[in-house]
């Protein structure tokens, strides 16, 4: 009998460690299924190291896409940057192919990024991430890839996941009103920057701090590339910049203290690299497009990944987070 077409397969961890002993020349203590997120990861370890094997789905990215993203963490781990890298199998390839159920599929074997997340941060935590990420800017404000990433601008991140939103709100013409006036006060603040005095590159655009880890030195590992683009540097700060907001808003802490955070980071920063006045005063109306991009991503790939939460109850409750931002910290 032929196998019936298949949208998303989960490969077998007991076949993977197998699989990767003899790709990559080391005895695996362990190969465990650690976590269905935008891609496939599995938890690999030895008797003295972890490794995380990330396998991506073939809806989400391209293996042209896992290049460039491979290319650029190559290029950061070359400099000197603190991050998850691709590692080597035997022979000397970075990326192992797959033919899965449904299809070609590519995975990488990554270094662990030791230490932990930490949602809460001392000082020296915040200003050790100022310095790295300003670091990596550097980097990334001057690389090319092989192949251009996705762009993060106002028609991929605001005019055009709005549109594709649209079926979404069919019963719900009231949030989709306020959705469409919002963006378009949102569209005239930003055209209202000249964006060519700000800085711009290949941007993580997803750095929360589930994304990086800090050791037991203080040290900061970052990885997670995977929504890696091309757009405005402060993207990036943007990202940090709303995990404080949210804190603040949750009254987990306060606004001032959020404020003080965050001066933490971008004083730590601007000691590395310039960072105008102009780029933080346009993070809150960059931050609705982060939102209103991610909501559209995760309509696009509910079959895969976002089934299990994106209802609408969700959609309402992220509807009126935004909305709480919004009111909160833009200024019209």
């Amino acid at each position: 009998m032929s196998i019936f077409p298949t949208q998303y397969s989960t490969l077998s961890s007991a076949a993977l460690k197998f699989f990767l002993q003899k790709a990559y020349g080391f005895e695996i203590h362990s190969c465990k299924y650690l976590l269905r997120g935008v891609n496939d990861h599995y938890l690999i370890e030895t008797i003295d190291d972890k490794f995380i094997f990330r396998i991506y789905r073939n809806t989400h990215r391209s293996l042209e896409e896992i290049k460039s993203e491979l290319f650029f963490l190559n290029a950061l781990r070359e400099e000197g940057i603190s991050v998850s890298y691709p590692i080597n199998d035997l022979n000397q390839q970075q990326i192992i192919g797959f033919e899965a159920a449904e299809g070609a599929r590519y995975g990488v074997l990554f270094s662990y990024a030791e230490g932990e997340s930490i949602s809460s941060m001392n000082d020296l935590e915040l200003a050790e991430f100022g310095k790295e990420l300003a670091r990596i800017h550097h980097i990334s404000s001057t690389l090319i890839l092989p192949l251009d990433r996705q762009v993060y601008d106002i028609d991929t991140t605001i005019r055009q996941p709005i549109q594709s939103l649209k079926p979404i709100f069919e019963k719900d013409a009231e949030n989709l009103a306020w959705i469409n006036n919002t963006a378009s006060k949102i569209i005239a603040k930003l055209q209202g920057f000249d964006f060519s005095e700000f800085s711009y590159g290949y941007c993580h655009y997803d750095l929360l701090p589930k994304n990086f880890h800090f050791d037991y030195n203080g040290r900061i590992t970052f990885f997670d590339f995977d929504f890696l683009g091309k757009g405005l540097l402060v993207n990036d700060l943007m990202t940090f910049w709303l995990h404080l907001s949210l804190h603040a808003t949750h009254n987990k802490i306060s606004q001032e203290e959020a404020d003080r955070q965050f001066n933490v980071v971008v004083s730590s920063y601007r000691k590395v690299r310039h960072l105008s006045d102009k780029e933080i005063t346009a993070i809150p109306y960059l931050s609705f497009g982060f939102w209103i991009f991610f909501m559209d991503y995760h309509q696009k790939h509910f079959d895969d990944f976002s089934n299990p939460f994106f209802n609408s109850r969700h959609i309402k409750d992220r509807v009126g987070l935004i909305k709480t931002l919004t009111e909160r910290y833009c200024r019209f």
